[in-house]
């Protein structure tokens, strides 16, 4: 990561905690931050639709001169065409970009039309050989028309930013040389679409003389300043901040939609990657989206829904046995507790009753009951089966949790946990659940809290559907092993 410990020759001064910067449930406490958030995020969005639609119509344009040219139009060269934007999206070739270039795009744009009508050749040449190499030839005329209307958008995009059109408010982290630097290239160079508004240092560098921009305060002013100056971008450099703080201030910074880029260590060495921008001889590493700010994440939800439901409906025996037990042996069907959900969210949790606790204090701080000697025969194989959990589909229905995701914990806990580890209060960012990636690893009952918090962490920085499919495959071996505690 781009930060130093320290500056040489003075010790580092003490700052305001990091639990500040975001804290799970908080909110901006005024009016004018959340309007000021709500601005950034529709600025940001409306220019992200802006060059998108741009570029899309150049391709459609060329598209269409390219069927013009080769082959007539019909239901199989849209076929073409859908797979071919489809591509282009997946590559990236539609996303809001700093650095355009029509050269550095050729060999994505090139290969992927070529590849969309090699598909398409294979397919019609089942058919008819003749128009199988028709679609191939109207994606090699069409990939030389993308890159014409391409250096075109490009250049009206440019000419858009000179004119502070289609411009990005932009925040960097640090007031050092290197910052001082991009700012000063940025202000020169107005291209590339970002607009310094300011930094943020503990303990600035550049003297006031020296600095393209002004100084907005410590990094315990992130947040305010993100929806203040409605920021869309944040721009790491060095600066007098350790490593392990500054992912959670990226983090907050993930939380309020922005867009995270950051210079990598010994920059002078590194080499350009495709997620690389080069602003003047700069590099700057683009920081994965988060995937709960992806399309993909919608998808999850639906199927959370559909399959929660399907469970339901097919375990409704199972359920009503484990009900009816409950009831016999407890006295109560459900078992009701408050957990800490989604941004720090309470909602009350459901399992069936394995053992009635002695009071409301004990629900609540209690931390483990599988070795509780009053838990009776029923008690203990709905705890060993797991299968006191089952009424969570239910919580899953009402949108308080996601099938797979970190387990919710109460609220006792995590504030003790919060303050042992730091690091844990970032498990929040996304939809608890009624498996996860640190539970399929035996990462359940009297285990490590720390490792829990890393395993729940790591799964929302590397989500992925197939992710999901796997962790809820290996929890039902381990249902089937009855490994629950």
């Amino acid at each position: 990561m781009a930060a130093h410990t320290t500056r040489t020759g003075a010790p580092p001064r003490p700052r305001a905690p990091l639990s500040a910067l975001w804290t799970p449930g908080r909110r901006p406490s005024s009016g004018a931050t959340a309007t000021g958030k709500a601005r950034s995020s529709g600025h940001a969005r409306s220019r992200r639709i802006w060059v998108a639609a741009i570029l899309l119509g150049a391709d459609v344009a060329a598209f269409a001169g390219a069927v013009r040219v080769s082959a007539p139009i019909g239901p199989r060269t849209l076929a073409l065409a859908v797979l071919i934007l489809c591509l282009f999206q997946a590559g990236g070739l539609y996303r809001l970009r700093l650095s355009l270039s029509v050269l550095d795009d050729t060999p994505a744009i090139v290969g992927r039309a070529l590849a969309a009508g090699s598909a398409a050749m294979v397919v019609g040449a089942i058919e008819d050989g003749v128009a199988g190499f028709t679609r191939l030839e109207t994606s090699a005329i069409f990939s030389a028309f993308a890159l014409g209307g391409r250096a075109i958008a490009y250049a009206g995009i440019r000419a858009a930013r000179r004119r502070h059109h289609l411009e990005q408010r932009t925040l960097l982290l640090g007031c050092g040389a290197v910052a001082g630097t991009l700012a000063a290239n940025l202000l020169a160079h107005p291209e590339f679409g970002l607009r310094p508004e300011g930094m943020l240092d503990d303990d600035p560098l550049l003297g006031v003389a020296d600095r393209p921009v002004p100084v907005l305060g410590r990094y315990d002013r992130l947040n305010d300043v993100v929806l203040g100056y409605a920021i869309d971008v944040v721009i790491v450099t060095f600066g007098a901040i350790t490593e392990p703080s500054i992912v959670s201030m990226l983090r907050a910074c993930d939380r309020l939609s922005c867009e995270i880029y950051f210079v990598p260590r010994l920059y002078e060495l590194h080499a350009v990657a495709s997620d690389t921008e080069v602003l003047w001889g700069i590099p700057l590493m683009r920081l994965r989206r988060a995937p709960f700010r992806s399309g993909a994440w919608t998808a999850k939800r639906i199927t959370d829904v559909v399959l929660a439901s399907l469970a339901l409906l097919l375990l409704a025996p199972v359920l009503t046995v484990c009900a009816i037990g409950a009831r016999l042996e407890t006295g109560s069907v459900l078992f009701r507790q408050t957990r800490i959900g989604l941004d720090g969210r309470p909602f009350t949790l459901l399992k069936f009753c394995s053992l009635r606790p002695a009071g409301e204090s004990e629900s609540k701080t209690l931390w483990n009951i599988a070795e509780d000697d009053r838990m009776r025969p029923f008690g203990r194989i709905l705890r060993r089966t797991s299968l006191d959990e089952l009424p969570q589909l239910c919580n899953i229905l009402r949108g308080d949790m996601a099938l797979v995701g970190p387990r919710p914990e109460r609220p006792f806990f995590v504030d003790e946990f919060t303050r042992q580890f730091p690091w844990y209060r970032d498990r929040h960012r996304v939809p608890v659940g009624l498996t996860g990636w640190a539970q399929i690893h035996g990462l359940r009952g009297n285990t490590s809290i720390a490792d829990r918090a890393r395993f729940d962490n790591f799964y929302i920085e590397n989500w992925s559907m197939w992710g999901d499919v796997k962790i809820m495959m290996r929890t039902f071996g381990q249902l089937l092993k009855a490994a629950g505690r």
